[in-house]
């Protein structure tokens, strides 16, 4: 790729925006300067350390960790004044903290302010605007609000105006980039999330001794035998159904104490707005074989959990049901199989049901596929998925990039 300079923009946490993270270390090795401007609530990989051409911009955070809870016209003064602090520190990096790039690849969600700023640098500054769409804003705010609440109506009609706007687009899903059309916003070029190169399978030899490791940091009791070990990667979002692993851990645990089953673990990995409710929910729940925790991993460790456990578990249920959850990705490079909620059609572009992973509707079919696969211990059907999981996970990351969006940044 020629030599140019491209800002990469997160209005949120970069450590919790891989997809954008993975866009600057595969622009940085493609021989382009990189300003990343984002929120830093959490350590970034290691790996950006290594690409003296990357460049952190640091936003500040929005105000009120956990206004999700607030009640509702609280909740919109508090999201109302985010938009105004963060639209103006964005407008003064994009303007003067950073050098004119050739290009703004801008993240969506959220839409508002990140795409009208973003297209007013990318006017003044001469510079194309790209927006990467991994959902639709106004979708998500109707989680929150309610899809018939006047601001999201007013958002929809935002998102759509100013994506108009965009010189071009990326997203996440073919489903999303053909609404983006119907919606008159423009051709999409689907850039479908990959796994990274560092997402792999950790060889059974080792996989003991790595568990041995994170035991503590997950509170797992010491027994002579590790016990299966599920985990969920997670963002603690409106958009992840956690009441159904609340009702299913419960059904399991039944089932295993009448059975005389082992302990299984389930870990939520992750963090976000939810994450506290849901710790005390755990908490009371006073499970005897199904051993629910939470943990944050830095972003050099969570690989590690995913390579020495048997099962990924996701709880993502899609607002727009256009977007694909990128967690499934890191099971799959780590060769775990995947139990996922079944939110639409959309999903079935990356989990197949019965080939690389199992669907579930409610929480008696997700105790009863945990069940099936793990108990009394993992079985003939786990190592199924699992050769299904390794024919998906071929294609990484930095190969999918180069092929379709290293072509649309080059302006080629």
């Amino acid at each position: 790729m020629p030599r140019i300079r491209v800002t990469v923009v997160v209005l949120g946490d970069l450590g919790r925006s891989p997809r954008m993270l993975y866009h600057a270390a595969a622009l940085a090795d493609s021989n382009a300067d990189v300003d990343l401007v984002g929120c830093v609530e959490h350590d970034l990989p290691s790996d950006l350390d290594d690409r003296p051409a990357v460049r952190v911009h640091r936003l500040p955070s929005p105000s009120v960790s956990e206004r999700h809870r607030l009640p509702r016209p609280l909740f919109v003064l508090v999201a109302g004044w985010n938009a105004l602090r963060l639209s103006g520190a964005l407008l003064a990096t994009l303007l003067w903290r950073t050098p004119r790039p050739a290009v703004i690849l801008v993240q969506n969600p959220p839409a508002i302010p990140a795409l009208l700023v973003a297209w007013i640098a990318a006017r003044l500054r001469r510079a194309r605007l790209i927006v990467d769409w991994h959902n639709l804003g106004w979708a998500m705010l109707a989680l929150s609000l309610g899809a018939r609440h006047p601001l999201v109506r007013l958002a929809r009609r935002h998102e759509r105006w100013a994506g108009r706007r965009a010189d071009a687009h990326l997203c996440v899903s073919r489903a999303l980039a053909e609404r983006l059309d119907g919606w008159g916003v423009g051709r999409a070029h689907v850039l479908p999330d990959r796994p990274a190169r560092r997402f792999v399978p950790i060889p059974p030899a080792a996989r003991h001794a790595a568990f041995t490791q994170l035991a503590a940091t997950l509170r797992l009791p010491e027994s002579a035998r590790r016990p299966a070990l599920v985990v969920s990667p997670t963002s603690w979002g409106a958009d992840e159904d956690f009441d159904l692993l609340v009702d299913a851990a419960v059904a399991w645990d039944a089932r295993l104490r009448a059975e005389d089953g082992p302990a299984v673990a389930v870990v939520v990995s992750g963090d976000g707005p939810r994450r506290t409710e849901y710790e005390r929910r755990f908490a009371a729940l006073g499970l005897e074989r199904v051993l629910l925790r939470t943990a944050w991993l830095p972003a050099d460790d969570y690989p590690q959990l995913l390579g020495v456990a048997d099962l990924g578990l996701c709880l993502h249920r899609s607002a727009s049901g256009l977007d694909l959850p990128m967690k499934v990705l890191d099971c799959f490079g780590a060769g775990l199989p995947v139990v996922a909620l079944d939110y639409g059609p959309c999903l079935g572009e990356l989990v197949r049901d019965d080939e690389n992973g199992l669907l579930f509707r409610d929480a008696a079919e997700l105790a009863d596929a945990l069940h099936r696969l793990l108990s009394p211990a993992p079985g003939p059907l786990l190592d199924r998925l699992r050769a299904g999981v390794g024919r998906e996970a071929t294609v990484r990351w930095p190969d999918a990039w180069a092929a379709i969006a290293r072509p649309l940044i080059a302006g080629s």
